[in-house]
């Protein structure tokens, strides 16, 4: 990219689409598009077709996507897999037809089979089920990713998918029906130690384990693989360590500095016993993760004290 280049950013608002603004604004690129959900609706085809006319980016991040956690995931899978399905046909035809210089899609780690080999290499993609939980929202991720790769096939375009670890930190969602594990955990704590309230539940065993990495990084990748990157299938983004749910609980606990009992409510499932991507190719490239976690649940917890909280006062 240069740095006069039309760059769009879908979904800006968001977690991912937020950080990639930030590092390009850290950069100085000149002239970047945004539009809000109430200015672009990305499952309408004719609005997001007439923008791309109109506008003529040249480089797109495909940022924009309907999220949740478990519980959303598993209760409104029908919602996550039509919205995201729209989202992602929508900005990649979109971009094909007309004439998108490079364009690059972040996935999920959900897409990977739920049982396979740990850590994650990229070849396990479609090599067996998927988790049920998040199976729908999966799918839609799944066919982005192989757009990419059809269209890059088809028609000779730029697009390039990658594979981000779970993602937290500034923008993210705090909205309880459909947060993320990490917020849910910040704002729960919050909860319990402004209320002392002797202890705080948590869904499953605690011994599942997940990879986490902190969005400024996932961003920073993001930039890093369209000024480097134009291979076929996906590339994995993550720092290589993963933690037991038992472990972030204890670990946002501390951060928030709430001191009564965690609880595990065994009756409700765990999700993918274990994800953690093997990154060594972007590693191999000369990209790695910066932030330790400790430090990124500290910066994401400052984040919700001054945006979130004060909000809900």
């Amino acid at each position: 990219m240069e740095k006069t280049s039309k760059i769009y950013i879908a979904g800006h608002t968001g977690l991912v689409g937020s950080a990639i603004m930030r590092q390009l604004q850290k950069a100085v690129y000149e002239k970047v598009i945004t539009r809000t959900h109430a200015e672009l609706d990305l499952t309408d085809a004719s609005a997001v077709e007439n923008f791309f006319v109109k506008e003529k980016p040249d480089y797109v991040f495909c940022a924009a996507a309907k999220v949740g956690g478990l519980h959303a995931n598993d209760a409104y899978m029908a919602d996550f897999a039509m919205e995201n399905l729209k989202i992602t046909i929508n900005l990649i035809d979109s971009a094909y037809k007309n004439g998108v210089k490079k364009l690059l899609y972040p996935g999920s780690s959900c897409i990977y089979p739920r049982e396979c080999p740990q850590p994650v290499k990229e070849e396990y993609l479609l090599t067996g089920p998927l988790e049920p939980t998040n199976e729908g929202y999966a799918l839609a991720k799944i066919t982005g990713v192989k757009l990419c790769d059809y269209y890059k096939k088809q028609y000779g375009a730029n697009f390039i998918s990658c594979m981000p670890a779970n993602l937290y930190g500034p923008n993210d969602c705090y909205n309880e029906s459909r947060n993320h594990v990490v917020p849910a955990l910040i704002q729960r704590f919050h909860h319990a130690k402004i209320n002392n309230l002797p202890s705080v539940e948590i869904w499953g065993t605690g011994k599942a384990r997940r990879e986490f990495m902190y969005i400024d990084d996932a961003a920073e990748a993001c930039l890093f693989l369209m000024d480097n990157y134009e291979g076929p299938g996906i590339i994995n983004v993550g720092n290589g360590n993963d933690v037991s749910i038992a472990e972030l609980a204890q670990f946002v606990s501390d951060t928030v500095g709430y001191n009564g009992r965690i609880v595990f409510d065994t009756s409700k499932p765990d999700g993918m016993p274990r994800r953690c991507l093997d990154s060594s190719r972007i590693s191999r490239m000369g990209w790695n993760a910066k932030t330790p976690f400790r430090e990124g649940l500290e910066k994401a917890y400052e984040w919700f004290l001054a945006n979130v909280y004060r909000a809900d006062e």
